[in-house]
């Protein structure tokens, strides 16, 4: 009899994003003239049109494929070499952080990386996330069986939850008990919080402490406008021999349909074998993007090239303008319906407390049904998340206006 991996049974629920969207096709089947009007501020897709960089370098690679002596078939797993040393060059070296070439992996999603990294670590790790957490960090672990089961608030044995809230700014306190790995995000999905040096350096300390390894997700990074605020772990000093960085091009050139990422696992960070001898963990990333990863294709990895040429960087810099442009006329508008809100400055996503007797999802529920504006309610981010929704900034100007004039006319 063939069997299956029992884990997955722990997760209960489906994944949050596919819930969002049955209720919203629900809510567009029951009332098809509202639904013309919905605006969805829900799920962190972008919605503008490629930079025109990465458009002309998509052209010419696909006419490369189309002759004999430019074709290309298979290509390096890890990435191809130039655009791992644009890479390297343009986000670290050239920022004063020593990252070479070939310590940077190019992939297709920072979310598969930072579920894909638990293959080359063991499964005794004690495992700490922030509450609220982007989900996949979780329930990647539970399909690995690194978890017991869930409680009633969807909590799950075997974690350490460290709790984000309006008293620490929605950044992570060090914890007191010891964790093997752990989870960051900055700028924070879904809070839109920051960790300063001091914050960041903190942790780089405690992982150093208790030879642990920090999982830093900065998917986001090219959206912090304050310079005092770190783009990188690799900033605070240590942080090389404690930290694995994952980046992605999905946000900061518009490539969540493009599918280009990377994640950069320095030569010096080590973890223990279960006799204790101290391994690099760069060469088991290398055998298993090389086992299990064919790599990207060539064109779209010419198009993230693209992005770091003059042309290219200038037009990320609109585009980075231009959702948090959003932010500002949506976190003006939330402000405007009376909710606290937070995030919205280094972050394109506002986070903002649901009236007082709401749940997450009944403020869901009214906003969508009243509004005709989708949000992500914040319990499926974790129990710190009850009593909050997310708001993106990834849309159209018109749109983020509108939502801005629809949310304070709300009758709570």
């Amino acid at each position: 009899m063939a069997l299956l991996n029992d884990h997955y049974l722990k997760l209960k629920a489906g994944y949050l994003f596919p819930e969002i969207g049955r209720r919203v096709n629900l809510f567009c089947q029951n009332h098809p003239e509202a639904a013309k009007r919905l605006v969805r501020c829900g799920i962190g897709d972008v919605t503008e049109p490629l930079p025109p960089a990465a458009i002309s370098a998509l052209h010419q690679a696909v006419d490369e494929m189309s002759r004999r002596e430019t074709f290309r078939g298979y290509g390096p797993e890890q990435g191809y070499e130039f655009l791992r040393h644009a890479i390297a060059q343009n986000e670290f070296r050239d920022h004063g952080l020593d990252v070479a070439d070939d310590e940077v992996f190019v992939s297709d999603g920072s979310k598969c990386d930072c579920g894909n990294i638990l293959d080359i670590l063991g499964d005794k790790n004690k495992i700490a996330v922030m509450d609220p957490v982007y989900p996949v960090y979780v329930d990647t672990n539970v399909m690995a069986g690194h978890t017991g089961a869930a409680d009633e608030a969807g909590a799950f044995s075997g974690l350490i939850y460290l709790p984000c809230t309006v008293a620490n700014g929605f950044v992570a306190d060090v914890p007191r008990q010891k964790a093997d790995l752990v989870y960051l995000c900055f700028p924070n999905n879904p809070t839109g919080a920051v960790a300063s040096r001091e914050q960041l350096t903190r942790w780089v300390n405690y992982a150093l402490k208790h030879q642990a390894i920090l999982l830093y997700d900065a998917a986001y990074e090219a959206y912090i406008a304050d310079p005092a605020i770190p783009h990188s772990i690799f900033e605070i000093p240590g942080a090389r021999d404690c930290a694995i960085e994952f980046r992605s091009f999905s946000k900061q050139g518009g490539f969540t349909g493009v599918r280009c990422a990377y994640t950069v696992v320095p030569k010096s960070l080590a973890a223990a074998t279960r006799t204790g001898e101290r391994t690099s963990l760069h060469p088991l990333w290398l055998r298993r993007s090389t086992t299990k990863f064919n790599g990207v294709s060539y064109f779209v990895q010419r198009a993230a090239e693209a992005l770091f040429t003059p042309e290219g960087k200038a037009q990320v810099k609109e585009l980075i303008a231009h959702y948090m442009g959003n932010a500002r006329v949506l976190l003006a508008g939330a402000q405007a319906a009376g909710f606290a809100v937070y995030g919205g400055v280094n972050a394109p996503y506002i986070w903002a407390q649901a009236p007082a007797g709401f749940t997450s999802w009944q403020a869901f529920d009214k906003i969508l049904n009243e509004a005709n504006v989708v949000i992500t309610p914040g319990s499926g981010f974790g129990k710190n998340g009850e009593g909050y929704f997310r708001i993106s900034a990834f849309n159209s100007r018109a749109n983020a206006e509108e939502v801005a004039r629809r949310l304070p006319a709300l009758k709570w």
